[in-house]
């Protein structure tokens, strides 16, 4: 008897090294704040709003199927990740997360932060030289 195998595509921005950086980052605030949860609840649900808004932005933009959206997406999950990295500040500062988790996230923010930005510089281009494909889709000539 064969069994069918069903074989789930990634999305292309799956493979990319910011969208990678920003999976780990949320992994790892869901781990972190887990300890004080109870004594900070309104900051723990702020930073793992944070941390998930910036992957599902990229999710959205990307599904909506125009290097427009897609662009403002990332820019978007750009800017939840800063609100992230201040509330890190803030946590480490106040002695709620080590200075060796810290430097961890801060590593990830920045690696984040700066691939995040070249990728916008070719979609741009991309956007320019009208060469954009939307996903899942053929383009007709």
């Amino acid at each position: 008897m064969l069994h069918k195998v069903t074989v789930i595509r990634r999305a292309a921005y799956e493979n990319l090294k910011f969208y990678q950086d920003i999976c780990e980052i949320r992994r790892f605030i869901y781990k972190i704040t887990e300890r004080f949860r109870k004594t900070h609840p309104k900051l723990v649900s702020q930073m793992r709003d944070a941390s998930r808004s910036a992957k599902q932005n990229i999710r959205e933009g990307y599904k909506r199927g125009t290097v427009g959206e897609f662009i403002h997406s990332i820019k978007i999950s750009q800017g939840s990740l800063e609100e992230l990295s201040g509330d890190c500040e803030d946590c480490r500062d106040d002695k709620l997360i080590s200075e060796e988790e810290f430097n961890k996230l801060a590593a990830l923010f920045q690696s984040a932060s700066y691939m995040s930005t070249r990728y916008l510089e070719s979609l741009y281009k991309m956007e320019r030289d009208e060469t954009w494909k939307v996903p899942g889709h053929t383009r007709r000539k």
